[in-house]
């Protein structure tokens, strides 16, 4: 390509035969554009593509990426020759995402990072287009409006809500769990297909979640759900219609991933203990966790800071302050001071 009025050589990738079409920098568009046509099934091209993509997928699997990663990878390759991209020439892959309708910048920053992938296979370079959304934190629900939600879902989705709000697990992990890793005597469960960049952990549960899990059918398996996209339909329908039974809108916004927001928020706001909350929702990097702290601040602004106080002077007496919920504050002459919130 040449700079400063050249001409461009734009090659017709739709049709499936050779061919090119000569424009300037200031063409139609509108001429550029019926370049830019999906390809047609059935040619040679489109083989040549598909061929390619299946060695991208494997080259993938060579290099030890998870299945959701691989599968991630080819829906976006695909959808970029959908919309007509030649995934071969990376500046016509930057004039698709950049004109790709239906993509947010997140998405089109996720393209930029499937097709880096591809670009690496092929053994060739680019320079990537930059897409940064705009930082905006999570919404935050009331605990009253998670439990509408979840009582108002099915057995299977219901129950898989219910763990969402106990453990605030990510809905895949919580969507691998096995019976075998549930252990109804110290009610916990073990978070042992941890997604990226999550640690495996033990998680205290509800004896509500038990009870629902106990009513549930036993998968041949072995686990306790099924596949986490195969439950969203379920939720988004009852979702809409709570929103439209309560006349609450904000039901609309909550996500299966929203329960993790909520608990994350709500336990640093009990113990102001960042490590506790990184540790909770298995966060390998602390910069992970501290997402919270903004949140906790922002939702609980308006609330009352009046507290129970309490001061005693034995272990024993410390202790059992401690397991209700009360914090230690300071030492005042021969008492040890503790508060909880009201």
């Amino acid at each position: 390509r040449k700079e400063h009025g050249s001409p461009v050589q734009m090659k017709h990738h739709g049709s499936g035969r050779a061919g090119g079409l000569q424009t300037t920098e200031s063409g139609n568009l509108a001429e550029v554009t019926r370049q830019k046509q999906p390809t047609r099934e059935g040619t040679a091209q489109t083989a040549d593509v598909k061929g390619k993509i299946i060695e991208f997928l494997w080259y993938l699997k060579k290099q030890g990426k998870s299945k959701d990663t691989i599968l991630q990878r080819k829906y976006m390759i695909g959808t970029l020759v959908k919309f007509g991209a030649n995934i071969f020439d990376p500046e016509s892959v930057k004039d698709a995402i950049a004109r790709y309708p239906n993509w947010e910048i997140s998405s089109k920053g996720i393209a930029v990072q499937c097709y880096n992938n591809f670009i690496e296979f092929l053994g060739l370079s680019w320079k990537p287009p930059k897409y940064r959304p705009a930082e905006k934190l999570p919404f935050i629900p009331l605990e009253k409006e998670l439990d509408t939600l979840i009582h108002s879902c099915g057995k299977v989705v219901g129950t898989f809500l219910q763990g969402l709000k106990d453990t605030g697990a990510d809905p895949g992990e919580l969507a691998a769990l096995k019976w075998i890793d549930v252990n109804l005597q110290s009610k916990t469960v073990a978070i042992n297909h941890p997604v990226k960049g999550h640690n495996a952990r033990i998680l205290k549960v509800s004896d509500e979640f038990l009870r629902r899990i106990k009513t549930l059918s036993k998968r041949n398996d072995g686990r306790i759900f099924t596949n986490a996209k195969t439950m969203v339909s379920n939720f988004i329908h009852q979702r809409k219609r709570k929103a439209r039974e309560y006349g609450n809108p904000r039901l609309l916004q909550t996500t299966f991933r929203t329960f993790r927001h909520w608990k994350g928020t709500t336990e640093y706001h009990k113990t102001h203990d960042v490590y506790h909350v990184k540790k909770l929702l298995g966060h390998k990097r602390l910069t992970s966790t501290e997402i919270y702290i903004n949140l906790e601040q922002a939702v609980f602004t308006e609330e009352n800071d009046e507290f129970h106080v309490k001061a005693v002077q034995t272990l024993d007496e410390a202790c059992k302050l401690i397991e209700v919920g009360f914090e230690y504050v300071t030492d005042m002459k021969a008492y040890k001071v503790f508060r909880k919130r009201k």
